[in-house]
């Protein structure tokens, strides 16, 4: 971005901040029901991708006509936003720090998944699989039994397989090296509340993610034909294993995430085309899930619900996705998914000070720097701050125009018709 944009954003925002903090904040934050022992959000947490992304509770804003969000959600931590414009909806709690379980595969695949050919085999051996953590689930890997790169990644996507996770992650160079790459494909998303220790989201100290970093996460994912490939199959053959003198056989295996096959008193949802669920001891259930529904493609990530209804965080995806659709249009946004920092035009976004870059990123921060022009001795006249304000504004759609031009999600995979 020019010097010149960059000094008429921060005039327009200085400006235009009465006028904005005057707009009615509409649907505060829900008093909490939940048990009083449970953890509570941090008072202050990042603001990547809006200040009001960095409170704690509920934030939405409703205008006329708009519904209001549905009671029945519990999740710690969730967030509804636009898959294609960024624009965050609703949320609670964004930032919240949580263990994300198996929907960290999501940043595996978006790390690995561009490296290896799909049509790549692999013998696999007994070292590769030691590590897997006790109680994961698996796809059902043999040793000294050869895959390929395809198949591996459909027990990813498929049965959330820890095995196929550690297999991939060999054949990437190591655990070490996939940890290591995660994390740093992870900064460059400006995923920065995200720490990685496994690559398959296995419950490790440290380990943490937040619902905002995870939709984050996943609209890059999207962005990949083989991985809306992957995470919309509901179901797939799997290789058996080789027996001497035989054919080799397979067996069917079926979609972990409900919303997309339907299951267990979950109804497939409409429109439904991935991404990815999880469950562990320390993170309860997690899930991403992204939706076509007349033209507009939505992301729900929901962590941790409290509520003791079977399958509920499918259930409150499904209600957040709802009232997404019928939202649309009705709301203000109360923030962005931020692009990549490699396609940052420095209009949106904010370096999070806790993170490993948090140093470099005080000093690179976009929006308003804390001088006004009135604290520089700058001429503060109304009609003047008015009149840089439209200028501003003009470049900033142009900036949100260039980065979503930049930063588009390509047609999604549709689910297919039910059989």
């Amino acid at each position: 971005m020019s010097a010149l944009t960059k000094t008429a954003l921060t005039f327009a925002a200085a400006a235009l901040l009465p006028a904005l903090t005057a707009v009615p904040a509409a649907a505060a934050a829900k008093a909490d029901t939940q048990d009083e022992k449970a953890p509570k959000p941090p008072s202050v947490m990042s603001t990547v991708g809006g200040a009001q992304l960095g409170r704690p509770g509920t934030q939405v804003k409703l205008a006329a006509g708009a519904p209001v969000l549905p009671k029945d959600v519990t999740g710690r931590s969730w967030i509804v936003a636009d898959a294609e414009s960024g624009e965050v909806l609703a949320a609670h709690n964004a930032h919240w720090r949580l263990p994300p379980a198996s929907t960290l595969k999501m940043l595996f695949a978006d790390t690995v998944l561009p490296k290896l050919s799909k049509d790549q085999k692999h013998t696999v051996t007994r070292s590769e699989l030691d590590g897997v953590g006790v109680g994961s689930s698996l796809v059902g890997i043999k040793e000294s039994q050869t895959y390929s790169v395809h198949d591996l990644w459909l027990g990813v996507f498929l049965r959330s397989g820890n095995d196929a996770v550690h297999v991939l992650s060999e054949m990437n160079g190591g655990i070490p090296r996939t940890v290591q790459e995660m994390q740093e494909h992870a900064e460059e998303l400006q995923a920065l509340d995200t720490r990685v220790v496994t690559p398959d989201g296995y419950d490790e100290k440290g380990q943490v993610s937040s619902a905002y970093d995870l939709t984050l996460i996943a609209r890059s994912g999207l962005q990949k034909k083989d991985f809306r490939e992957y995470c919309a199959t509901p179901r797939a053959q799997f290789p058996g294993e080789q027996k001497p003198g035989k054919k080799r056989e397979s067996f069917q295996i079926q979609n972990t995430n409900r919303l997309l096959t339907g299951d267990s008193g979950v109804a497939p949802y409409q429109g439904i085309a991935g991404v990815k669920n999880g469950s562990t001891t320390h993170a309860g259930s997690t899930f991403t899930g992204v939706a076509e529904r007349n033209g507009k493609v939505l992301l729900v990530t929901v962590m941790n619900p409290s509520s003791k209804e079977i399958h509920a965080v499918y259930k409150e995806t499904a209600r957040l996705l709802d009232w997404g659709f019928a939202a649309a249009g009705k709301v203000e946004p109360v923030g962005e998914l931020v692009p990549p920092r490699s396609a940052d035009t420095g209009s949106s976004g904010e370096t999070d000070a806790s993170s490993p870059a948090g140093e470099e990123g005080k000093k690179n921060r976009h929006g308003p720097d804390k001088a006004s022009a009135a604290g520089t001795g700058q001429t503060t006249g109304a009609g003047i701050a008015v009149s840089v304000a439209i200028v501003a504004l003009v470049l900033l759609a142009v900036a949100g125009f260039l980065v979503n031009r930049r930063w588009p999600l390509p047609d999604l995979v549709r689910r297919l018709p039910r059989r």
